[in-house]
Order: C-alpha cells, then sequence, then structure tokens
C-alpha cells in the first residue's frame, strides 16, 4: 500500500502487528527488494570471486613467465652487476622492482579499461521468487580501482620472487660467458 510519508510505516506497523487476528509482516518496498536480491547478489559476488581468483593464477603464470624471460634475457647484465660487488639481494630486489613496476602498469591500464568499457554497464536478471527482474550497474570506483591494483601488485610480487631467486643465485662465471 502506498503511504503518505515514510514515518506511517511504524505506525502501520505497530498497528498490524499489535492486533492478534492479523499475522502480517510490514516492511518498506525498498527492504522487501533487499532481501529479494540477497541471494542473487551472494551468487555475483561469489562466481565474480571464483573468476578473479582463477583469473588471478592465469595472470601469475604469465607474470611468473614474462618475469624468468626477462632474467634469462639479462643474464650479461645480472653477471657484471655481480662481478662488480652487488650481491644476490640487491639483484632480487631489483627483480621484485621490475615486477611490481609491471603490475601497478597492468592494474592502472586494466582499470582504466574497465571504467571506460564496463562503468554504468547494466545488467537484469529475472528473480523467479517474486517474478519482478532485478537490474544490476556495474560501477567502477576509485575503491575498486585501488583494490585491483593492490590486487596485480600482490601477483606480481609473488611472481617475483622466484625469478628474483634465480638472478641472485646465478653463476657470475656462466653470466660473463655470455658475452
Amino acid at each position: 500500500m502506498k503511504l503518505e510519508n515514510p514515518a506511517a510505516l511504524k505506525k502501520l506497523k505497530d498497528a498490524l502487528t499489535k492486533d492478534p487476528r492479523v499475522r502480517v509482516s510490514v516492511q518498506s518496498e525498498r527492504e522487501f527488494y533487499i532481501d529479494q536480491q540477497k541471494l542473487m547478489s551472494g551468487i555475483i559476488n561469489g562466481v565474480g570471486w571464483a573468476l578473479a581468483i582463477m583469473m588471478g593464477i592465469a595472470a601469475l603464470f604469465a607474470a611468473l613467465n614474462t618475469l624468468y624471460n626477462a632474467v634469462q634475457q639479462r643474464v650479461r647484465e645480472i653477471a657484471t652487476l655481480r662481478a662488480l660487488g652487488f650481491g644476490g639481494f640487491p639483484v632480487m630486489f631489483s627483480v621484485l622492482i621490475e615486477a611490481l613496476i609491471l603490475g601497478a602498469v597492468g592494474g592502472l591500464i586494466g582499470g582504466a579499461l574497465a571504467w571506460l568499457f564496463l562503468n554504468g554497464m547494466t545488467s537484469s536478471t529475472m528473480n523467479w521468487a517474486s517474478f519482478s527482474a532485478m537490474t544490476f550497474a556495474f560501477t567502477v570506483t576509485p575503491g575498486l580501482m585501488m583494490t585491483g591494483i593492490i590486487y596485480g601488485l600482490i601477483l606480481t610480487f609473488i611472481a617475483g620472487i622466484l625469478p628474483g631467486i634465480r638472478a641472485a643465485r646465478q653463476p657470475i662465471t656462466s653470466g660473463l660467458r655470455e658475452l
């Protein structure tokens, strides 16, 4: 039913719940639709996180491959640095910094593409419980973009550890032979 103002809902709820002849649940239209969308929202969030984890694992392997190739291509430079007196930790640290730069750039590009192509996009689904359509709007917020960038940084940091260790343990003599 349509009420004159939001305060009238409390009066109606009090009147109906005190009457022992009537067993009803009184809620606003907004509360009704919030209850209706909880299940679908949970499913969408679950699928979204599952996709994010699967794509993150794929990105982890791609970054790992890229960083291993970067270390392999720089055998001479790494051996030269080690011959000049740089220890294994600075070499490993430089590989991790490169990984983090790649992660930040990738996160920024991914966030910008999501904002350009997905921000404001809407999708709807049928709610079979109430036979109403629920519409979901995709909104790319700055907080969401920061979450994506941080996720990319974490993945590339993890991917940079093994190639960094490999670069740090690489024998100086084998790298200098590449000259």
